[in-house]
């Protein structure tokens, strides 16, 4: 087996695509091709189904590229402790949804990190995206939302792939908006009150099996004729600082967020949506002292805003 072609498809699956991959390797799209089915050949598998999206693994193919890139990373090791350039890392990696008291645990757990060696990587993305993290890139944990209805699905989905999960909180989505928007001095705002506002929304889907026109159907009020979709949380929180005819949907914030920015948070009744915010990781993988410390600031956060 030829180590250059496990790394041609660790590459193919993160890309999703021969053509990208080609383009990104600085290879022939061809011989990239003929790399993948020799390896596939000599393994006796089928890694990659070839489909109109692109390249996708195949349950077997899932489990070699995990094998694959745990290969690869040990000869990484292998070189540069021989080379003389390695140092042992901690090391700490966590996929979340926008959510700003996830951000504030972050913030407050970045405090108390060890003087020592360590990596630590953030993002900030949907459920979709985090499964993918654990699964294919390495990512030891993620915390992945969706709406309680869904709960049989993702509990499904995440037994399949050997995911251990643990509730980390439920809540119902409130509004926030500029302290000067009219919104805010209404005792109840109801679905009715918004439609002449524009809403800011997260531009990426909450639910891996459904497209963002059904996500938009779904999630949010049909009355609203205005959305500015954004992934970025710190650009959502600029445009409402700025803007007094705007509001976004939120899991609740801490106190200290809405003055920052100048915002204030309202309930809606008309809402009755709960959604989940959920731990996991693989079944095989024990937490370490980082991703301990991290869930005791989550764990902290949360009672703060009340979720």
């Amino acid at each position: 087996m030829n180590l250059l072609h496990l790394k041609y498809a660790v590459e193919v699956a993160k890309a999703g695509s021969i053509n990208k991959t080609a383009e990104a390797l600085l290879i022939a799209q061809p011989n990239l091709s003929r790399a993948i089915k020799e390896l596939e050949s000599d393994l006796g598998i089928t890694i990659f189904e070839r489909t109109t999206r692109g390249m996708v693994l195949t349950p077997d193919g899932e489990e070699f590229v995990r094998y694959a890139k745990a290969i690869l990373q040990q000869i990484d090791d292998v070189e540069k402790l021989y080379k003389g350039e390695w140092r042992a890392k901690k090391r700490f990696s966590i996929s979340v949804p926008r959510a700003t008291y996830i951000a504030d645990a972050f913030t407050q757990f970045s405090k108390s990190l060890p003087r020592e060696p360590l990596e630590i990587y953030y993002k900030e993305t949907n459920a979709s995206r985090a499964l993918k993290n654990i699964m294919y890139e390495d990512y030891k944990l993620g915390i992945v939302r969706y709406a309680k209805d869904y709960d049989k699905y993702f509990q499904s989905m995440f037994a399949e792939k050997g995911l251990v999960s643990e509730l980390v909180t439920e809540f119902q989505y409130v509004l926030i908006m500029n302290r000067r928007c009219p919104l805010g001095a209404l005792a109840e705002i109801h679905y009715a009150d918004l439609e002449e506002y524009a809403e800011i929304a997260h531009a990426d889907p909450y639910v891996p099996f459904l497209s963002l026109a059904q996500i938009k159907k779904e999630e949010l009020p049909d009355n609203v004729s205005r959305r500015i979709f954004v992934f970025e949380r710190c650009s959502q929180f600029e445009l409402l600082a700025e803007n007094v005819d705007m509001f976004m949907w939120v899991s609740p914030l801490p106190e200290k967020i809405l003055d920052r920015y100048g915002l204030v948070q309202r309930e809606c009744p008309d809402n009755k949506k709960v959604y989940q915010d959920v731990l996991v990781y693989r079944k095989d993988y024990k937490l370490s002292s980082l991703d301990k410390s991290f869930i005791t600031e989550v764990c902290r956060s949360k009672r703060q805003v009340q979720l």
